[in-house]
């Protein structure tokens, strides 16, 4: 049978009472704790959501108050100096804010991939030390486990995370910073298996660039130690197919592999060939980044074949994270809360179809429809 799940859901409410609550947080007119009420309120509401339209593992780790990355940031220590955050001492949501709004004075905003987002650019530098000082994931972990939820934590991969960085140092690559960053991920490996997780997805969207040899040759290394935590490994990939990373991503050490299917579908039948027979894998069929007009009977055929092949290894999501997904109106990219709401329940809507359809395809009663 066919597992239905989603890669990310948007933090945004229909009436933007998450930028509500954060102005008021900025004035000094919410305290850190209704700032804190007024997230949990909506990773609830958007979980139960998400079960409403059939979605078999949700994401916890997906919410993030400025940005995933700033989020990893804060995780790992990576705090520039002019922050005045004291040596060991741990993040709050005033650092993550102060962050947020120095990197939009100047201090350090890129494009995240193609999408319509941006991220705070970490600023790595050769002597770097890291630090687990964040708390939120295995926090948001026991909420989604006190309301009934199947979850599938979700961090950003390593490889990924120093991808994005920026070198402060001269001549020095972030690559070397792998061995430092590893024990981290070690760490939140350990504690989420101990809060009684079965599986993680690590995001590691690079996978869909032409990397240096360097980086290719890090990843067989680095996930073979991070194989060792008793948790169910899945590699998100997205943005992209995998081109010349295929095979490299297809045989790495974990327990599964999701793939964009919507912006590489050729890469289906070449992925299948390659993977081994242990592994899940993930097909992301439903176009997570776009509203746009596709053929779900379309989908279906490959996830019909996809279930004969892979039987109960086979796993159905959206192309990517909806939390990256651009909410079109009269052409422009638009962030009307309520519209980009509307548009991931829908996603996660077709992902389920699919799913159902994928494993009982006698009862598949499909129609073509706008996505």
């Amino acid at each position: 049978m066919a597992l239905a799940h989603n890669l990310g859901f948007p933090r945004i409410a229909h009436d933007h009472a998450l930028q509500k609550a954060l102005d008021a947080f900025c004035a000094g007119e919410l305290d850190e704790a209704g700032l804190r009420a007024v997230a949990r309120t909506l990773r609830a509401s958007h979980w139960q959501a998400q079960k409403d339209a059939g979605i078999e593992l949700l994401p916890v780790g997906d919410f993030a108050w400025c940005d995933p990355v700033l989020t990893h940031s804060l995780a790992f220590g990576v705090i520039p100096e002019r922050f005045g955050q004291a040596q060991g001492a741990a993040p709050t949501v005033h650092t993550l804010s102060d962050l947020a709004r120095g990197a939009a004075h100047g201090q350090g905003t890129t494009q995240w991939f193609d999408t319509p987002h941006h991220y705070v650019v970490p600023q790595l530098s050769a002597d770097q030390r890291f630090t687990l000082s964040w708390e939120p994931l295995f926090e948001e972990v026991e909420e989604a486990k006190a309301l009934g939820h199947a979850v599938k934590p979700v961090v950003l991969g390593p490889l990924t995370y120093l991808w994005l960085g920026k070198a402060k140092d001269a001549g020095f690559d972030t690559l070397e910073l792998v061995d430092r960053l590893l024990p981290l991920y070690d760490d939140i490996f350990n504690r989420l298996a101990a809060q009684g997780v079965e599986w993680v997805q690590i995001d590691e969207p690079i996978l869909g660039l032409d990397l240096p040899q360097d980086w290719k040759n890090a990843y067989e290394r680095v996930y073979n130690i991070l194989q060792r935590a008793p948790l169910k490994k899945l590699v998100a990939t997205y943005f992209d197919g995998l081109a010349g990373n295929l095979g490299l991503a297809a045989n790495l050490p974990v327990d599964g592999l999701h793939i964009d299917l919507v912006r590489a579908p050729e890469q289906y039948p070449i992925v299948l060939d390659r993977l081994p027979a242990y592994k899940v894998l993930s097909l992301g069929v439903v176009n997570g980044g776009n509203v746009g007009a596709y053929d779900l009977d379309s989908a279906f055929e490959v996830l019909r074949h996809a279930a004969e092949r892979l039987g109960d290894r086979l796993w159905v999501a959206p192309s990517c994270p909806l939390l990256h997904g651009a909410v079109e109106q009269g052409g422009d990219h638009c962030v009307d809360s309520k519209s980009a709401l509307a548009f991931a329940v829908q996603k996660c809507r077709e992902v389920v179809q699919l799913a159902k359809a994928a494993s009982a395809p006698e009862l598949a009663v499909l129609q073509k429809t706008a996505a």
